[in-house]
């Protein structure tokens, strides 16, 4: 059975939606199996900076640890949701540690490239990805930093220039929005030569049409379908390390109802055992 950690954390976002990140994964743990569910309660104070330049950092870390916690004894793959993204720390350096060469798929229309001192808001958020490269404050960083060449950005289209340049200079794969397709997506993982993978999805990776209950929503998202096809594809070739949904943050209750089936199909697509066809391994459509 598949074990799902729920990380209510809110801290790590910049929005003034972001309280609305625990109405989120509450909702979304309302309808996991009981059985088979961890809930991590997350401090309840905003927290301090602690010298890091970054925004609640104290409880940032609390939460970290007391995921961390949450996951020993679990020995196989964790589906973890959020909460803002910052959750990723502590789920994607535990896949890190067990296995240093996997490849992280960055599902969102954010990079969450910046560090401390690049970042315009100050909130990890939007730090967590180069945090699990190994850079920024020591605090919040894995024990197994990701290879940045290993860290392939599908459907991200809002960066910041120091972002973008940091891209280049390291050679981060990314997978347009506009252009994508599970094939490409599949091939930009193989050129990294890893052969399992953790999956992030930020649901506002989707297209604000087809989702309304994300904190900073950016147009020319993916469509539903497409997210799903390369969920599929992925699981159906490489190995699966974990996966993070995060980013839910409806605007009320009925809000929240109206969104929870496409989030749903996310997650089933995520835990979903694959079974590829002998002639297609790879599940993509030729």
């Amino acid at each position: 059975m598949t074990k799902f950690v729920v990380v209510p954390q809110w801290q790590g976002s910049g929005s003034s939606r972001a309280m609305q990140l625990i109405d989120g994964a509450e909702a979304i743990r309302g309808d996991l199996p009981t059985a088979a569910t961890t809930l991590v309660h997350v401090p309840t104070e905003a927290g301090e900076a602690l010298d890091t330049d970054i925004r609640r950092a104290s409880s940032l870390v609390t939460t970290a640890e007391l995921q961390r916690q949450a996951l020993v004894g679990i020995d196989e793959p964790v589906i973890t949701i959020g909460g803002d993204c910052g959750v990723e720390l502590a789920s994607v350096g535990e896949a890190l540690r067990r296995d240093p060469g996997i490849a992280v798929v960055w599902f969102d229309a954010h990079g969450d490239l910046n560090t401390p001192l690049s970042s315009p808001s100050g909130s990890f958020s939007g730090m967590v990805a180069r945090a699990l490269t190994g850079e920024g404050a020591a605090m919040l960083l894995p024990e197994a930093p990701l290879d940045p060449a290993r860290l392939v950005l599908v459907g991200v289209r809002d960066l910041d220039d120091g972002e973008l340049a940091h891209i280049d200079e390291r050679g981060i794969p990314m997978v347009s929005s506009v252009m994508t397709s599970a094939a490409e997506v599949v091939a930009a993982v193989e050129a990294t030569g890893a052969d399992r993978v953790y999956l992030h999805v930020d649901v506002d990776v989707l297209d604000p049409a087809v989702i309304a209950g994300v904190s900073s929503a950016v147009p020319f998202g993916l469509e539903l379908g497409t997210l799903l096809d390369c969920i599929t594809a992925l699981r159906a070739r490489f190995g699966f390390a974990g996966a993070g949904v995060t980013g839910f943050s409806p605007g009320s209750p009925d809000a929240a109802a109206d969104d929870l089936g496409t989030i749903l199909r996310i997650i089933g697509a995520i835990s979903r055992e694959p079974k590829p066809d002998s002639t297609n391994p790879t599940g993509v459509t030729p």
